[in-house]
Protein backbone atom coordinates (compact mmCIF):
# COMPACT_ATOMS: atom_id res chain seq x y z
CA UNK A 1 0.00 0.00 0.00
CA UNK A 2 0.97 3.28 -0.69
CA UNK A 3 0.12 6.54 0.05
CA UNK A 4 -1.93 7.40 -2.90
CA UNK A 5 -4.07 3.83 -1.73
CA UNK A 6 -5.28 6.58 0.75
CA UNK A 7 -7.54 9.73 0.64
CA UNK A 8 -6.54 12.62 1.25
CA UNK A 9 -7.62 15.47 3.40
CA UNK A 10 -8.61 18.65 2.46
CA UNK A 11 -9.95 21.92 4.52
CA UNK A 12 -12.28 22.70 1.66
CA UNK A 13 -13.86 20.75 -1.05
CA UNK A 14 -12.55 19.56 -4.06
CA UNK A 15 -15.05 21.49 -5.87
CA UNK A 16 -14.05 24.43 -4.21
CA UNK A 17 -10.67 24.27 -3.86
CA UNK A 18 -10.36 23.49 -8.07
CA UNK A 19 -12.11 27.20 -8.56
CA UNK A 20 -9.57 28.93 -5.87
CA UNK A 21 -6.72 30.91 -7.45
CA UNK A 22 -3.62 27.83 -8.55
CA UNK A 23 -2.05 29.10 -5.14
CA UNK A 24 -4.71 28.74 -2.85
CA UNK A 25 -5.39 25.71 -4.95
CA UNK A 26 -1.90 24.08 -3.16
CA UNK A 27 -2.64 25.18 0.05
CA UNK A 28 -5.75 23.35 0.78
CA UNK A 29 -4.71 20.04 1.11
CA UNK A 30 -2.46 21.47 4.29
CA UNK A 31 -4.40 20.63 7.59
CA UNK A 32 -3.22 23.96 8.98
CA UNK A 33 -4.10 22.23 12.56
CA UNK A 34 -6.94 20.30 11.50
CA UNK A 35 -7.48 17.56 13.58
CA UNK A 36 -9.12 14.06 13.08
CA UNK A 37 -11.81 13.33 16.44
CA UNK A 38 -13.46 10.42 17.85
CA UNK A 39 -14.40 8.89 21.11
CA UNK A 40 -12.91 5.91 21.57
CA UNK A 41 -14.92 2.54 23.37
CA UNK A 42 -11.65 0.36 23.79
CA UNK A 43 -8.38 0.56 21.69
CA UNK A 44 -8.70 2.85 17.96
CA UNK A 45 -6.16 1.78 15.54
CA UNK A 46 -5.75 4.65 12.93
CA UNK A 47 -4.07 4.53 9.86
CA UNK A 48 -2.66 7.91 7.76
CA UNK A 49 0.51 8.74 5.95
CA UNK A 50 1.78 11.70 4.80
CA UNK A 51 3.16 13.14 1.21
CA UNK A 52 5.53 15.76 0.59
CA UNK A 53 7.72 15.61 3.69
CA UNK A 54 6.96 13.92 6.84
CA UNK A 55 4.56 15.31 9.51
CA UNK A 56 4.51 15.44 13.43
CA UNK A 57 0.76 14.40 14.67
CA UNK A 58 -0.16 15.62 18.70
CA UNK A 59 -2.65 13.49 19.91
CA UNK A 60 -4.74 15.47 23.20
CA UNK A 61 -7.27 13.66 25.12
CA UNK A 62 -9.42 16.39 25.36
CA UNK A 63 -7.84 19.99 26.15
CA UNK A 64 -4.34 17.70 27.83
CA UNK A 65 -1.73 17.02 24.93
CA UNK A 66 -0.75 13.43 24.96
CA UNK A 67 3.09 14.29 25.78
CA UNK A 68 5.34 11.44 24.76
CA UNK A 69 2.45 9.84 22.84
CA UNK A 70 3.27 11.89 19.13
CA UNK A 71 4.12 10.46 16.52
CA UNK A 72 5.69 11.02 12.10
CA UNK A 73 4.11 9.80 9.34
CA UNK A 74 6.01 9.75 6.34
CA UNK A 75 5.01 8.43 2.69
CA UNK A 76 4.57 4.60 3.99
CA UNK A 77 1.00 4.45 5.83
CA UNK A 78 1.83 3.79 9.69
CA UNK A 79 -0.79 2.36 11.92
CA UNK A 80 -1.12 3.63 15.75
CA UNK A 81 -3.38 2.85 18.49
CA UNK A 82 -4.94 4.98 20.73
CA UNK A 83 -6.38 4.04 24.35
CA UNK A 84 -8.86 6.56 26.69
CA UNK A 85 -5.49 6.95 29.34
CA UNK A 86 -7.12 5.91 32.45
CA UNK A 87 -5.51 8.85 34.75
CA UNK A 88 -7.91 10.80 33.09
CA UNK A 89 -10.70 8.96 34.67
CA UNK A 90 -13.25 10.70 37.15
CA UNK A 91 -11.94 14.20 37.02
CA UNK A 92 -13.06 16.79 39.49
CA UNK A 93 -15.35 18.75 37.40
CA UNK A 94 -14.38 21.67 39.55
CA UNK A 95 -10.16 21.40 38.15
CA UNK A 96 -12.36 20.56 34.23
CA UNK A 97 -14.84 23.18 34.23
CA UNK A 98 -13.46 25.96 31.82
CA UNK A 99 -12.06 22.92 29.09
CA UNK A 100 -13.34 23.45 25.59
CA UNK A 101 -13.10 19.67 24.63
CA UNK A 102 -14.11 16.63 26.91
CA UNK A 103 -11.01 14.41 27.75
CA UNK A 104 -12.82 11.53 26.22
CA UNK A 105 -12.56 13.11 23.23
CA UNK A 106 -9.53 11.95 20.87
CA UNK A 107 -7.83 14.98 18.88
CA UNK A 108 -5.13 14.33 16.74
CA UNK A 109 -3.37 17.95 15.40
CA UNK A 110 -2.51 17.16 11.77
CA UNK A 111 0.49 19.90 11.12
CA UNK A 112 0.82 22.80 8.58
CA UNK A 113 2.92 23.41 5.86
CA UNK A 114 5.95 24.41 7.23
CA UNK A 115 6.03 21.57 9.74
CA UNK A 116 4.17 18.90 7.79
CA UNK A 117 2.97 18.03 4.28
CA UNK A 118 -0.66 16.42 3.26
CA UNK A 119 -1.95 13.71 4.69
CA UNK A 120 -3.42 10.34 3.33
CA UNK A 121 -6.52 8.31 5.70
CA UNK A 122 -6.27 4.89 5.02
CA UNK A 123 -7.93 3.35 7.30
CA UNK A 124 -9.72 3.05 11.26
CA UNK A 125 -10.31 -0.27 13.32
CA UNK A 126 -11.79 -0.54 17.02
CA UNK A 127 -14.90 0.67 18.54
CA UNK A 128 -15.64 4.54 18.06
CA UNK A 129 -18.09 7.14 17.74
CA UNK A 130 -17.81 10.99 17.15
CA UNK A 131 -17.83 13.30 19.91
CA UNK A 132 -21.43 14.72 21.08
CA UNK A 133 -22.22 18.36 20.79
CA UNK A 134 -21.90 18.51 24.39
CA UNK A 135 -18.21 17.32 24.78
CA UNK A 136 -16.94 20.09 21.97
CA UNK A 137 -17.20 23.64 22.32
CA UNK A 138 -20.81 25.15 21.22
CA UNK A 139 -19.15 28.67 19.91
CA UNK A 140 -17.17 27.82 16.70
CA UNK A 141 -14.54 30.60 15.54
CA UNK A 142 -13.39 30.78 11.24
CA UNK A 143 -10.71 32.64 10.40
CA UNK A 144 -9.66 33.44 6.05
CA UNK A 145 -6.54 35.22 5.91
CA UNK A 146 -2.83 34.61 4.77
CA UNK A 147 -0.05 32.90 6.04
CA UNK A 148 0.09 34.63 9.13
CA UNK A 149 -3.61 33.14 9.92
CA UNK A 150 -2.44 29.37 8.44
CA UNK A 151 0.10 29.77 10.43
CA UNK A 152 3.76 29.78 9.14
CA UNK A 153 5.84 30.73 11.72
CA UNK A 154 4.93 29.36 15.14
CA UNK A 155 6.84 26.39 16.77
CA UNK A 156 3.21 24.12 16.55
CA UNK A 157 -0.69 24.26 15.44
CA UNK A 158 -1.55 25.17 19.04
CA UNK A 159 -0.07 28.64 19.10
CA UNK A 160 -1.08 30.30 15.67
CA UNK A 161 -3.57 33.12 16.85
CA UNK A 162 -6.69 31.06 14.98
CA UNK A 163 -5.98 28.74 17.70
CA UNK A 164 -4.93 31.17 20.95
CA UNK A 165 -7.85 33.51 19.87
CA UNK A 166 -10.39 30.63 19.93
CA UNK A 167 -8.96 29.05 23.29
CA UNK A 168 -9.71 32.01 25.35
CA UNK A 169 -13.24 32.85 23.81
CA UNK A 170 -13.59 28.92 24.69
CA UNK A 171 -14.28 28.18 20.71
CA UNK A 172 -13.65 25.56 18.60
CA UNK A 173 -11.51 26.94 15.46
CA UNK A 174 -11.80 26.67 11.59
CA UNK A 175 -8.92 27.87 9.96
CA UNK A 176 -9.35 28.60 6.15
CA UNK A 177 -5.66 31.17 6.37
CA UNK A 178 -4.13 30.70 2.84
CA UNK A 179 -0.45 30.83 2.55
CA UNK A 180 0.61 33.70 -0.16
CA UNK A 181 -2.34 33.59 -1.94
CA UNK A 182 -5.69 35.24 0.20
CA UNK A 183 -6.54 36.93 -2.62
CA UNK A 184 -10.29 37.33 -1.50
CA UNK A 185 -11.47 34.92 -4.20
CA UNK A 186 -14.97 34.49 -4.67
CA UNK A 187 -14.67 30.68 -4.45
CA UNK A 188 -13.45 30.91 -1.03
CA UNK A 189 -16.30 33.63 -0.03
CA UNK A 190 -19.05 31.68 -1.40
CA UNK A 191 -17.55 28.84 0.94
CA UNK A 192 -17.44 30.65 4.17
CA UNK A 193 -21.15 31.84 2.93
CA UNK A 194 -22.91 28.86 2.46
CA UNK A 195 -20.99 26.72 5.54
CA UNK A 196 -23.22 26.61 8.21
CA UNK A 197 -21.14 25.25 10.87
CA UNK A 198 -19.13 28.93 12.45
CA UNK A 199 -20.86 31.36 14.60
CA UNK A 200 -18.14 33.85 14.60
CA UNK A 201 -15.67 34.84 11.50
CA UNK A 202 -12.34 36.89 10.97
CA UNK A 203 -11.09 38.21 7.33
CA UNK A 204 -7.74 39.12 7.15
CA UNK A 205 -7.37 40.84 4.31
CA UNK A 206 -4.79 41.43 2.40
CA UNK A 207 -1.03 42.01 2.64
CA UNK A 208 -0.82 39.07 -0.27
CA UNK A 209 -2.01 41.02 -2.43
CA UNK A 210 -0.55 44.31 -2.42
CA UNK A 211 1.91 44.78 -5.61
CA UNK A 212 -0.15 42.12 -7.14
CA UNK A 213 -3.35 44.10 -6.79
CA UNK A 214 -4.09 47.98 -7.29
CA UNK A 215 -5.33 49.37 -3.73
CA UNK A 216 -9.13 49.82 -5.92
CA UNK A 217 -9.02 45.92 -7.22
CA UNK A 218 -8.28 45.37 -3.60
CA UNK A 219 -11.35 47.04 -2.46
CA UNK A 220 -13.47 45.43 -4.93
CA UNK A 221 -12.46 42.41 -4.23
CA UNK A 222 -12.17 42.64 -0.50
CA UNK A 223 -16.02 43.94 -0.37
CA UNK A 224 -17.48 41.34 -2.52
CA UNK A 225 -16.28 38.48 -0.09
CA UNK A 226 -17.49 40.69 2.77
CA UNK A 227 -20.78 41.01 1.15
CA UNK A 228 -20.96 37.58 0.27
CA UNK A 229 -20.16 36.12 3.89
CA UNK A 230 -22.08 38.91 5.88
CA UNK A 231 -25.34 39.22 3.58
CA UNK A 232 -25.38 35.13 3.81
CA UNK A 233 -24.94 35.11 7.76
CA UNK A 234 -26.41 38.00 9.03
CA UNK A 235 -26.74 37.01 12.84
CA UNK A 236 -23.04 36.15 12.92
CA UNK A 237 -20.30 38.64 13.45
CA UNK A 238 -17.50 39.01 10.83
CA UNK A 239 -14.84 40.71 11.61
CA UNK A 240 -12.47 42.29 9.09
CA UNK A 241 -8.21 42.56 10.16
CA UNK A 242 -6.43 45.30 8.28
CA UNK A 243 -3.27 44.70 7.55
CA UNK A 244 -0.38 43.82 10.18
CA UNK A 245 2.67 45.63 10.63
CA UNK A 246 5.70 44.43 8.14
CA UNK A 247 9.07 44.99 7.24
CA UNK A 248 8.83 47.79 5.07
CA UNK A 249 7.05 49.73 8.12
CA UNK A 250 8.93 48.87 10.61
CA UNK A 251 12.25 49.52 8.49
CA UNK A 252 10.57 52.79 7.70
CA UNK A 253 10.53 52.26 4.02
CA UNK A 254 7.82 55.46 3.36
CA UNK A 255 6.60 54.79 -0.04
CA UNK A 256 5.84 50.95 1.31
CA UNK A 257 4.35 52.25 4.24
CA UNK A 258 2.13 54.74 2.86
CA UNK A 259 0.92 52.06 0.10
CA UNK A 260 0.11 49.56 2.94
CA UNK A 261 -1.95 52.20 5.08
CA UNK A 262 -3.77 52.89 0.96
CA UNK A 263 -4.60 49.09 1.58
CA UNK A 264 -5.67 49.93 5.18
CA UNK A 265 -7.82 53.18 4.24
CA UNK A 266 -9.39 50.47 1.69
CA UNK A 267 -10.61 48.20 3.92
CA UNK A 268 -11.72 50.50 5.94
CA UNK A 269 -13.77 52.07 3.70
CA UNK A 270 -15.64 48.62 2.06
CA UNK A 271 -16.40 47.89 5.94
CA UNK A 272 -17.75 51.15 6.37
CA UNK A 273 -19.91 51.47 3.27
CA UNK A 274 -21.08 47.51 3.00
CA UNK A 275 -24.42 48.22 5.25
CA UNK A 276 -24.32 45.46 6.93
CA UNK A 277 -24.67 46.10 11.14
CA UNK A 278 -22.80 42.57 11.75
CA UNK A 279 -19.52 42.94 9.73
CA UNK A 280 -17.08 44.94 12.01
CA UNK A 281 -13.65 46.72 11.71
CA UNK A 282 -9.85 45.27 13.58
CA UNK A 283 -7.21 47.04 13.29
CA UNK A 284 -3.94 45.01 12.71
CA UNK A 285 -1.75 47.47 14.16
CA UNK A 286 -3.61 46.85 17.05
CA UNK A 287 -3.40 43.44 17.24
CA UNK A 288 0.25 43.38 16.95
CA UNK A 289 0.88 46.81 18.19
CA UNK A 290 5.25 46.40 18.08
CA UNK A 291 7.40 43.72 16.60
CA UNK A 292 8.38 42.01 19.44
CA UNK A 293 7.85 38.28 19.28
CA UNK A 294 8.12 38.28 15.28
CA UNK A 295 10.62 35.96 13.24
CA UNK A 296 13.72 37.74 11.71
CA UNK A 297 12.06 38.51 8.18
CA UNK A 298 9.78 40.99 10.35
CA UNK A 299 6.46 39.53 8.89
CA UNK A 300 5.50 36.32 10.49
CA UNK A 301 4.68 36.11 14.24
CA UNK A 302 6.58 33.33 16.36
CA UNK A 303 4.80 32.26 19.38
CA UNK A 304 5.39 35.34 21.59
CA UNK A 305 3.45 37.37 19.03
CA UNK A 306 1.01 35.11 17.61
CA UNK A 307 -0.37 34.61 21.57
CA UNK A 308 -0.59 38.70 21.88
CA UNK A 309 -2.76 38.73 18.58
CA UNK A 310 -4.33 35.68 20.03
CA UNK A 311 -5.27 37.69 23.22
CA UNK A 312 -5.60 40.94 21.70
CA UNK A 313 -7.89 39.83 19.14
CA UNK A 314 -10.33 37.34 21.75
CA UNK A 315 -11.16 40.68 23.22
CA UNK A 316 -12.06 42.16 19.99
CA UNK A 317 -14.50 39.71 19.56
CA UNK A 318 -15.70 38.50 22.82
CA UNK A 319 -18.27 41.65 22.97
CA UNK A 320 -19.18 40.48 19.63
CA UNK A 321 -20.15 36.90 20.22
CA UNK A 322 -22.03 37.79 23.58
CA UNK A 323 -24.15 40.32 21.91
Amino acid sequence: MDSHDGVRLLRVSEAVRSELNDGAQTRMPHPAGSEIRFVPEGPVRVTLSSEERESLVRPFWGDFQATGEEFVLGPEPKTVELSFPDRLSNLDSEATGDMRYAPEVCRLVLAGDHRGGHIYYHDVEGERRPPAADEVPQLRYLAYGTSITEGEAPTAEMQTYVNQAARRLGADPINLGSCGTAFCDSAMAEHIADRGDWDVATLSLSVNMVNRFTPDEFRERAAAMIETVAEANPTKPVACITLFPHVREYKRDHEEAALSETFREKLREAVAECGHENVHLVEGPDLLPTASGLTTDLVHPGDEAMIRIGENLAREIEPLVSN
